[in-house]
């Protein structure tokens, strides 16, 4: 499980970097385009976030393995939606 948790932090740090970056990217070049570029970024990054869930339930070892997994992995989501939307507005 270690490394499970590892990876998914690995990813919801490039999806936190991907967010900042692409958001100071379209505000720079198309401020109009803001709004788009969010709902995209929040949908990408739920079905990724998603998949990573179940895909981890799937194939865990144990039920209570898989439930820590998810609620961890829920957790540093919604504290990466957090410091991304302080971030940026």
């Amino acid at each position: 499980m270690e490394i499970a948790i590892f990876l998914s932090a690995l990813l919801i740090t490039l999806l936190g970097v991907a967010y900042v970056k692409g958001y100071d990217y379209v505000k720079k070049r198309s401020p109009e385009n803001l709004v788009h570029f969010y709902l995209i970024m929040a949908t990408v990054r739920m079905l990724l976030i998603g998949t990573a869930v179940v895909l981890y339930v799937l194939f865990a070892d144990s039920r209570e393995e898989a439930v820590r997994f998810a609620l961890t992995i829920l957790i540093m989501y919604a504290i990466m939606m957090v410091t991304t939307l302080t971030l940026r507005h």
